[in-house]
């Protein structure tokens, strides 16, 4: 059975939404307390899951960066560990130097919430491996800093290295601007592949019933 351990800041409203789908998946979870030092033994991935840590009254993120439990999750990342940061947790990631780019406030300066097709861009890597290249997916969003930003070298060896995982998409696939990111931008990864990070919730598309169920393969992905 896979172990995955989820942080839980102060404001954080997905911990039990993401404690929900992985356990749905078969995962045993545990949920890490941002003062805590250390993260429990045999962790096969690290999720920073969505939210508003510390109220995002700074910066989405910055605040959390600074949390004792980012300095072993840097180390467990380092060390090759999966990490997965969704929606806030991304933000964090970016801001405490895993992933490339940063978190800007949406064009429209408006929170948007809604179902949202995304295209996948590449599937190289664990997160997406049970994802099909150029797929198309329904899932949710719910953020107002989601708008992606990398100057133009960094963007180069985003493409050049295939860590762009995801992007903003109409129901064919097609780039659409949705909160103004670097060329629809909605999800990236490390040079090494083992940190992954995304603005929307596929924790929150396990269900059908609820609108759809997409989020379920790439999830599985991390814990195949």
């Amino acid at each position: 059975m896979k172990q995955v351990a989820i942080l839980q800041f102060p404001g954080t409203n997905c911990d039990l939404d993401t404690k929900y789908a992985f356990e749905k998946l078969g995962c045993s979870t545990t949920i890490v307390w941002h003062k805590d030092s250390s993260i429990p033994s045999n962790i096969d991935l690290v999720v920073v899951p969505g939210g508003f840590s510390y109220g995002d009254y700074l910066r989405s993120g910055a605040i959390a960066q600074f949390s004792p439990i980012m300095k072993a999750v840097v180390e467990y990342a380092n060390a090759g560990g999966k990490v997965l940061g969704i929606c806030n947790g991304f933000q964090i990631l970016t801001e405490i130097g895993l992933l490339p780019g940063a978190l800007k406030r949406n064009i429209g300066l408006h929170f948007i919430s809604k179902f949202q097709t995304l295209k996948v861009i590449n599937n190289n890597n664990t997160f997406l491996q049970k994802c099909n290249k150029d797929e198309v997916l329904n899932v949710p969003i719910a953020h107002a800093d989601g708008n992606y930003y990398i100057d133009e070298v960094a963007f180069k060896a985003l493409e050049e290295n295939e860590q762009i995982l995801l992007r903003y998409s109409n129901e064919k696939g097609e780039p659409i601007v949705v909160n103004g990111s670097v060329t629809s931008i909605a999800g990236v990864c490390n040079k090494s592949k083992n940190v992954f990070g995304l603005m929307p919730h596929p924790e929150r598309a396990l269900e059908t019933i609820l609108g759809s169920s997409d989020g379920i393969k790439m999830l599985e992905g991390l814990i195949a």
